[in-house]
């Protein structure tokens, strides 16, 4: 038989409960047991065992538990455990199919990440553009977030005095054709006193002008950090961005996944200031990862920093420091 949990990371900001799904797949006829699910201490799962009963091969059944978080953070992996016959099983299978290679089937232990964080935040009303496409907007509605999806043609005047911030999705001047249309709405948005983040853009195929995308002239560059554990030095440790509503740390940054970030400018005007400096082995410091600049009353953020990978991984310390962005606008600076 085959177990899985649906989803694959659970973030917790507070100390809520939520429902996970577990699946129970039968690998054979006439299959009776209990479910339970491991967890790291301090969590606390109601019920904590359920009873299943599967008639047919290849039957499913899903059960619900509500998930309890310990009060302070803590991270680690959930485990289904479920005992039939006198056996435990704890595997799920996973389906490969592209179209250049046979259909294969893989069986691994089925977990999902948890993570009870530390975070605070400072408003709670935000817009995403979306890019090339990321998980993101769902990693903050998880830790409390109300996000609006816009479309292009909805940025219009007026429009976006409501959020408290605006997210620009990975890539999105290289992939929204009609950016050029709203990127003075964007802009204003900021000089009335709003807080934009623009993620990564490649410097090739653009849809607006290098030295458009910002309020000051940037350039952006091929430079990455690819070590996820490459040492970061915070360069600016009392920028409000560091410090409002949460003290971020070099501890922050353990725990990433894949890299560091990606297609870092290199050249900004002084207007900007550079948060964080980190670089691969052998390499020199990169400092274009996170970049703020006051324009008018407002803030505008640039940031080649790979939220896209450590917010759907479900890592405390870039929920942290993605929260304190968010909230620069109500950092009184």
């Amino acid at each position: 038989m085959f177990v899985q949990v649906k989803e694959p990371v659970y973030v917790f900001a507070g100390n809520d409960p939520k429902i996970v799904q577990v699946l129970v797949k039968a690998g054979q006829p006439g299959v009776t047991g209990t479910l339970r699910l491991k967890t790291p201490a301090g969590w606390k799962l109601d019920p904590a065992e359920q009873h299943f009963s599967l008639a047919l091969k290849d039957q499913e059944q899903t059960l619900d538990f509500r998930l309890y978080p310990p009060q302070g953070q803590s991270e680690g992996w959930l485990e289904p455990v479920a005992e039939s016959g006198g056996k435990t099983y704890g595997q799920e299978m996973v389906r490969i199919s592209y179209d250049h290679i046979p259909l294969q089937s893989v069986l691994r232990q089925s977990r999902s990440r948890i993570a009870r964080i530390d975070l605070k935040k400072s408003g709670d009303q935000i817009g995403y553009i979306k890019g090339a496409g990321d998980e993101i907007p769902a990693s903050l509605e998880a830790i409390g977030y109300r996000v609006d999806m816009l479309e292009p043609q909805e940025i219009v005047a007026g429009r976006l005095q409501n959020y408290d911030a605006i997210v620009l999705g990975i890539r999105a001047y290289n992939t929204i054709e009609r950016v050029r249309f709203i990127q003075s709405e964007l802009l204003s948005y900021v000089e009335q006193g709003g807080t934009l983040i623009v993620q990564y853009n490649t410097n090739s195929d653009l849809f607006l002008p290098e030295e458009e995308i910002a309020p000051y002239p940037l350039k952006l560059s091929r430079d990455r950090v690819a070590v996820e554990k490459a040492p970061v030095t915070l360069l600016q440790p009392e920028h409000p961005a560091l410090n409002f509503p949460n003290a971020i740390t070099e501890k922050d940054f353990e725990g990433w996944v894949q890299e560091r970030g990606l297609y870092f400018p290199n050249q900004w005007d002084e207007h900007f200031q550079a948060l964080l400096s980190c670089n691969d082995p052998g390499e020199s410091p990169k400092s274009g990862g996170l970049l703020i600049a006051p324009y008018g009353k407002g803030y505008y953020i640039y940031t080649g920093i790979s939220w896209f990978r450590q917010l759907p991984a479900g890592v405390p310390g870039a929920y942290r420091l993605f929260a304190n962005l968010l909230s620069l606008g109500k950092s009184g600076t």
